[in-house]
């Protein structure tokens, strides 16, 4: 059984937008299905890991296509490298920022990735012809993915699923897009089409599938998750000597967690052994107004070691006293699941999450016992949970036991892909 998978994001791509179907690809064999990636080949990543290239199966067909992108127009007038995602908008982007950010946003429908849409079409239908797929499984954002799907299945018939990383119209950063009223029309439209013509769709949280429900024949609920090598070492990591906080990720303006500077700024002021324990770990891209925010509150032995290749990043969840978790502070708050929540239950360490307590992430925790999540403005617990976790490192209660996160390993996440195909496939045939 063959599977065609289109994706933007694929090695040498970092972050966590390539980790998901770089896995499934990874483990797809071992359930009867022959995966085929369908990628850029001159794609502007934000961000590159080449160590990730290692993991792609032999044998493996990888099909790639040159990309024209906007981007590039726009890194040429302003002389600047672009290298963050639309996560990062630019607060204080001035004229000419305003100028650009209004013109991919309202001319650039779904996103930048717009003219990759037709000639991979062209490409994939003549490739089809005589190389035919029993499934085409799109994956976004970016979304302009999916609409090669939507061309494929209007134009051939063919089986589609579309996955959904990230949400649409939901995302975090959507309400601040310069959109015209015409524009999130379109938006809106195109969304619902996807969801609707899709035979299936993936999402990684309740929240997504309750929001997806309405408009599409079929929602499963497929997490993001762990893996682990055959390589890798057995026993306990050393831990930090100090009390460590790390964030591991990209921490933008809406995901800056003040509440926590302030209560650890606090703490440090009342107690002089945390202030000389305390060490803050930030790995990845940290906005200026995180930064800013951390020097405003006087606290001091912070970290910043920048993007490091996701074999790195492990040692330092598994020898950090305490993993850091931030939501966004949007609307869509309830249904965000980043992705490095399952690394972190991987490395078996105290979670400490700011965010919704009723949301999907706080429903993980639980299950797991993995850690506590405290609400964006609850300040008292926030200090009572610091306190104890820090109560616990000067005791040496360092041990720490997660539970049911079996579940949650890529090999049985990719059991579950599996399923979903072959039941989509009996479906469509009916």
């Amino acid at each position: 059984m063959k599977v065609l998978i289109i994706t933007y994001y694929w090695p040498p791509a970092g972050g966590p937008g390539v980790q998901r179907w770089l896995k499934f690809v990874k483990y797809l064999q071992q359930f009867g299905l022959e995966p085929v990636v369908y990628t850029v080949e001159n794609p502007r990543y934000p961000i590159t890991d080449s160590s990730l290239e290692n993991e792609i199966p032999k044998g493996v067909e990888v099909l790639r296509l040159p990309i024209r992108e906007p981007n590039n127009l726009f890194v040429f007038f302003t002389k600047k490298k672009s290298s963050q995602s639309a996560g990062f908008l630019n607060p204080n982007p001035g004229l000419f920022g305003r100028f650009t950010q209004y013109i991919r946003a309202n001319f650039f429908i779904p996103d930048a990735r717009k003219f990759w849409i037709k000639p991979s079409v062209r490409y994939l239908k003549k490739y089809l012809e005589s190389h035919p797929v029993d499934m085409i499984i799109t994956t976004g954002p970016p979304h302009s993915v999916h609409l090669i799907g939507l061309a494929l299945k209007e134009d051939l018939g063919v089986p589609w699923i579309s996955d959904f990383r990230d949400p649409w119209t939901a995302i975090d950063y959507f309400d601040q897009l310069p959109l015209t009223k015409k524009s999130l029309a379109k938006h809106h439209t195109l969304e619902k089409k996807v969801l609707k013509k899709s035979d299936a769709v993936l999402v990684v949280g309740e929240t997504m599938k309750k929001n997806f429900d309405p408009y599409a024949k079929q929602v499963y609920v497929l997490t993001n998750g762990y893996d682990t090598s055959q390589d890798e070492k057995k026993g306990a990591q050393f831990l930090d000597s100090r009390f460590s906080i790390t964030h591991v990720g990209a921490m933008n303006a809406d995901r800056n967690p003040i509440i926590l500077w302030e209560v650890l700024a606090a703490i440090c002021k009342e107690n002089s052994d945390f202030k000389s324990d305390l060490e803050i770990k930030l790995i990845g891209h940290i906005a200026p107004q995180v930064l800013n925010s951390i020097t405003g509150s006087g606290l001091e032995n912070v970290e910043r070691l920048g993007y490091l290749k996701h074999a790195e990043i492990k040692s330092y969840q598994e020898q950090s006293q305490v993993l850091l978790l931030a939501v966004n502070q949007v609307a869509s708050a309830k249904g965000i699941v980043t992705g490095k929540i399952f690394e972190y239950l991987q490395a078996k360490r105290p979670i400490l999450a700011i965010g919704p307590t009723d949301g999907d992430l706080a429903t993980i925790l639980q299950e797991t016992s993995s850690g506590e999540i405290v609400d964006f403005n609850d300040a008292v617990k926030l200090k009572e949970v610091v306190l104890d976790l820090y109560r616990n490192f000067k005791e040496g209660n360092t041990v720490f036991t997660v539970q049911n996160i079996e579940q949650f390993h890529r090999k049985n996440l990719t059991e579950e892909l599996s399923k979903i195909i072959k039941n989509t496939l009996e479906n469509h045939s009916l």
